[in-house]
């Protein structure tokens, strides 16, 4: 016998409201008093009450879907910003969508046309280091779909950016280096296509230049942050006549597997090279060396994001502002840096 499922048209008659009412204060209307709504809520809940989404979504052309978009999941680093932008998100009731591209163009694509045909309110990106076309992605904004970038961000999109002052730490990275007298410092970045590598890459040159030390283009490799390469290039830095006695790494990944081929090689750390890397990935504090790095308030990342999304989705699209927001850095000193 088939089990009978509760309506809204129950749950009225049970607390004597009338269908409307329950169904604002199901949808979280805000001309509902918050007595009534936790007294709807709590009913549903203790009736195992189940929304009919798609009809919901018919009446007030809202999800209550947010998406979000993930290059990789191989550091700390993205899983940390999407508990920052969903604890946000949550406390305002929507719910969120997690798509991992794995680092590939092609999967970005189709996980931004899943995003899509869920018809969220709204999406988070942070793109792959493939991505050089962002038709996928102005699909959402041609919509009226808004969209937020945070870390890795198009800067050719008109729209919302959450990113850190990659500049200044890479500059900040590099000076730490030359003060504890180190000259020939390489460093190992990310692909040009993406504005992260950019901009640590010219706050090295910067570095450079303030305390008067040649740039040898030779210590400076741009790749395509696979960690197999890590190993080719780092070996062919070191055979160098003159091998570099420091590394700035374009990120914590980076650096530990860099430190591993220098440990293969008998080398020192930090005596006869010393690195650092940049994010303060967890697992810098526990390899040894632990690692000297640019940490970057990554929780804060996620949660702004998500606040100026939710923002842009209460406000009529005439007044979206495409404003930039930057996190600032910190210098966090540890033992491949100072013995």
């Amino acid at each position: 016998m088939k089990s009978h499922q509760i309506t809204i048209k129950d749950i009225a008659k049970q607390l004597n409201l009338s269908k409307s009412t329950v169904s604002r204060a199901l949808t979280g209307h805000p001309m509902v008093k918050e007595e009534t709504r936790k007294l709807v809520l709590e009913f549903a809940e203790k009736s195992d009450y189940q929304k009919n989404s798609f009809a919901i979504n018919l009446v007030t052309q809202k999800s209550n879907l947010i998406g979000i978009l993930v290059p990789e999941f191989l550091s700390t680093y993205f899983p940390k910003v999407i508990i920052g932008a969903q604890n946000k998100i949550s406390s305002e009731g929507y719910n969120l969508i997690i798509a991992q591209s794995n680092e590939s163009y092609e999967t970005e694509v189709s996980n931004a046309r899943v995003m899509m045909a869920n018809q969220v309110d709204g999406l988070l990106v942070s793109v792959t280091k493939e991505t050089r076309n962002f038709e996928h992605l102005m699909a959402f904004k041609r919509k009226g779909i808004p969209i937020v970038f945070y870390n890795r961000v198009c800067e050719d999109m008109d729209v919302p950016k959450v990113v850190v002052d990659d500049y200044d730490g890479a500059f900040r990275a590099v000076e730490h280096l030359i003060k504890i007298g180190k000259k020939r410092i390489a460093h190992l970045a990310g692909p040009d296509n993406l504005s992260i590598s950019r901009r640590r890459l010219n706050g090295y040159y910067a570095a450079l230049r303030k305390y008067n030390i040649p740039v040898d283009e030779e210590l400076i490799i741009s790749y395509d942050l696979t960690m197999e390469k890590v190993k080719i290039y780092i070996n062919h830095l070191l055979n160098l006549p003159k091998p570099p006695d420091a590394l700035f790494a374009i990120n914590d990944p980076t650096a530990i597997e860099a430190m591993q081929v220098i440990k293969k090689r008998g080398l020192r750390i930090p005596e006869d090279i010393a690195v650092i890397g940049f994010s303060n990935d967890q697992l810098s504090e526990l390899i040894e060396p632990s690692l000297t790095t640019i940490a970057q308030p990554v929780y804060k990342i996620g949660e702004t994001a998500a606040e100026l999304l939710l923002n842009l989705i209460k406000t009529d699209i005439s007044l979206w502002k495409p404003i930039t927001k930057t996190m600032p850095t910190e210098l966090v000193i540890r033992k491949s840096t100072i013995g």
